[in-house]
């Protein structure tokens, strides 16, 4: 185990990863948002300020901790598939792509619940103030807040890796892709600007799927609104904010108006 753990290529390899895929998650959608579009796209903001550069800095830093949290127990399932211990398996169609393509499915679907409860775990008072709140003085969130957490929390968070490891033979690629989607969903969700079309929150099929709205509330009124990809558990446990599909509404409102003004002023400009 330790000698994994002092392997140079591995641990080079496993940071190498995480800090590339959180740069370039976090990076580009910060760029894009918050400095080269800011002007352009400020009606798509959920809350009409920007963050103060102390609490930026403040989720950079615990992002960098996150990090080498992640990587630790990441290496450490690496050598328990090594040793056999997990449910990694070669070649990728080993079990046919079905059954590859269905093991990524069930691992979105296990993490969503898995963080679901450990979320309302963290919201347990002791446990709040302990570790979570770490991640709620993020109150406007931007998309460096995604990894911004307390070691403990951050433990908790990683704790999915083993989990999927040792319950579902998956092929080391379809852990990769379901990372990828658990980032890119997170970003988004911390990101401060509404992405998704107008009715999406009240649709018969998409209001199953969360919004940037939908946790940037948790952010701002910490009480409500638990869910990481799904709204199915906050709808199953009546957790949603009550006003939350009206705020998404009123948040994609001003966005479309916002939209228009904008062309209004191009065509005056002309």
């Amino acid at each position: 185990m330790f000698s994994l753990l002092l392997n140079s290529f591995d641990s080079l390899r496993v940071m190498f990863n995480l800090s590339s895929r959180y740069l370039l998650f976090t990076g580009s959608f910060y760029l894009f948002f918050y400095v080269w579009k800011n002007k352009k796209y400020w009606y798509a903001k959920i809350q009409q300020r920007y963050p103060e550069r102390k609490h930026i800095i403040n989720e950079i830093k615990y992002s960098v901790i996150t990090m080498l949290i992640f990587g630790c127990v990441i290496l450490l399932v690496i050598w328990a598939g090594k040793n056999g211990l997990t449910l990694v398996y070669k070649p990728i169609n080993k079990y046919g792509y079905g059954w590859y393509f269905f093991s990524i499915v069930l691992m979105i679907v296990l993490h969503d619940t898995y963080f679901y409860w450990t979320h309302r775990l963290m919201h347990w008072k002791p446990l709040f103030k302990l570790a979570h709140k770490t991640h709620h003085l993020s109150v406007n969130p931007t998309p460096f807040a995604a990894y911004a957490f307390h070691p403990i929390e951050a433990l908790i968070e990683v704790g999915i890796i083993p989990l999927i490891a040792f319950t579902i033979p998956h092929h080391a690629s379809a852990i990769t892709v379901f990372s990828l989607y658990a980032l890119l969903l997170n970003v988004i969700g911390h990101l401060g600007f509404e992405l998704f079309p107008k009715g999406f929150a009240g649709h018969r099929f998409f209001k199953w799927h969360n919004t940037s709205t939908h946790h940037n509330m948790h952010h701002r009124l910490v009480k409500c609104n638990y869910g990481l990809y799904f709204n199915f558990w906050d709808r199953v446990m009546h957790t949603n904010h009550p006003h939350y599909e009206e705020n998404f509404n009123e948040v994609v409102e001003k966005r479309e108006q916002g939209k228009i003004a904008l062309i209004t002023d191009e065509v005056q400009s002309y």
